[in-house]
Order: C-alpha cells, then structure tokens, then sequence
C-alpha cells in the first residue's frame, strides 16, 4: 500500500524546490505583495504562489535551475505548462463572481540568482 503523499519523505529537489518557494515568498512580500494561497492544486495543475499587488491578482510560477544551460529557468516554461498554469488560474478564479485584473509573473532561480519577471505569461 502506497503512503499518501502528506506522510512520504520528501526528495532533495522537493525540498530545494520548497525553499526556493520560500525564498520568493519572501521577497514578494518585501516588494509589497500579499499572499493570498500556496500550492493551489486542482485537476488542472498547479500555482505555487497566489499573490494580491494592490488590486491585481498574480499567479506566480518559482522555476529553479542549477545552471543557465538551455535558456535557464525561465526558459523551462513551455507551451505545456503555460496551459496548466491558465487552466489552473481559470479554476482559481470560479471563486469570484467579478474576477479581479491578473496576470502571470515567473520567479526564475538560475543556480541562485533570482529574476522576477512580471506579465512573463500571457493569457
């Protein structure tokens, strides 16, 4: 029988990846943004940081590479996982009956130099 994935160990990507999550948390909040949920999880994927900045509603995307080798972090967002991440806001946003303005920002650690890029999806 297969423990659920609350009680499995978590692997080293898994905690590097909780981390970086974390780190962005935080400078996020320093920059004036509110959290609003973590890990939004639905059938549809995955946000990892639902945030407010002023008015506006921002999915957030943490991506993390060790080096800069095929375009870097940023860059691993493909077509595939851009559709996730709208599918999964589309899901979010059923909760409001005027959804707010959003937008789709991507913190990208390349080995451990962070960019934040804001409107880095378009939907």
């Amino acid at each position: 029988m297969r423990l659920p994935a609350f009680l499995r160990p978590r692997t080293a990507k898994q905690l590097a990846g909780q981390a970086g999550e974390d780190q962005a948390l935080i400078y996020l909040q320093q920059q004036g943004l509110q959290l609003l949920e973590r890990n939004f999880r639905c059938k549809g994927g995955e946000i990892d940081l639902l945030m407010q900045d002023g008015k506006a509603l921002v999915f957030v995307e943490v991506r993390m590479r060790s080096e800069k080798k095929f375009g870097g972090a940023a860059a691993s967002i493909g077509t595939a996982k851009q559709k996730r991440l709208i599918i999964a806001a589309q899901i979010y946003l059923q909760r409001y009956s005027m959804p707010p303005p959003c937008r789709f920002d991507v913190i990208a650690f390349d080995d451990k130099e962070m960019t934040w890029l804001k409107n880095a999806i378009e939907a």
